[in-house]
């Protein structure tokens, strides 16, 4: 009998943010996977997960989730993650594990990869994907920053790809939202800076969380890293109507 994968995005934090159907799905799946970087943490999907699984149906996936490059640790993490959630197939056929991811599970996430993985070893699998609330619509939201409108474009950048791609959107006057910049915070103030974008811009971590940070970019300390899980939204350059809702 096939089994089902399915790819959950739990938002970025906050556990009202869950929509209903993801909420039913890690209500009733068989089992639950959560992606942490050490086996004896409490990742972010996990703490939202269980708003809505019982610890007992709640299992750890390690991964390196904070190599920024495709290492052969990271490889290997994949392999053994991939392993791990193929072993769960075989011993019980036809079920039904759900991967809860923060965000989306198509924006970044390490949904992708496991499925494929999984699918590779285990043959026959259903996989299928539901949405979540990602980080820049949440962090848009909490600092009531209109993101887009009208005809205006909008671009979403990792930073450990480089500051490069990142500038040339600020340069044609984009909405540009940036993840995964925690080290690189020096570099990504230094480009809103120069390219006049600065003043606009809106900085978030942990969001939805007790230690929430939601700040303009122009207060933080160019000299520090931030978390791993920061975001940033610039809106587009604006002249007449359609300043935002700050």
């Amino acid at each position: 009998m096939a089994g089902t994968l399915v790819g959950v995005g739990v938002g970025p934090g906050d556990p009202e943010l869950v929509t209903v159907k993801a909420a039913n799905l890690l209500g009733s799946a068989d089992v639950v996977f959560v992606p942490v970087a050490d086996s004896g943490e409490t990742g972010r999907a996990e703490q939202t997960a269980l708003f809505y699984a019982e610890a007992w149906r709640i299992e750890r996936v390690v991964f390196a989730l904070h190599d920024r490059e495709h290492t052969q640790r990271r490889e290997e993490a994949w392999d053994a993650a991939a392993a791990q959630v193929a072993r769960w197939f075989d011993e019980h056929p036809g079920g039904t594990a759900v991967f809860a991811t923060i965000g989306d599970p198509c924006v970044y996430s390490t949904f992708t990869y496991l499925a494929a993985s999984v699918r590779a070893v285990v043959g026959e699998l259903s996989v299928e994907l539901i949405p979540g609330i990602t980080a820049m619509q949440d962090l848009a939201a909490r600092s009531g920053t209109s993101l887009v409108e009208g005809r205006e474009s909008l671009a979403l950048f990792p930073m450990t790809a480089g500051p490069e791609r990142f500038r040339e959107a600020l340069e044609r006057g984009d909405a540009v939202a940036a993840y995964k910049f925690g080290r690189m915070l020096p570099a990504t103030l230094a480009v809103l800076r120069e390219t006049g974008r600065l003043d606009d811009a809106v900085y978030g971590a942990g969001l939805g969380l007790a230690g929430e940070d939601i700040r303009p970019a122009r207060e933080l300390d160019p000299d520090e890293h931030g978390p791993y899980l920061s975001t940033l939204v610039v809106p587009p350059k604006r002249s007449g109507r359609g300043h935002g809702l700050r």
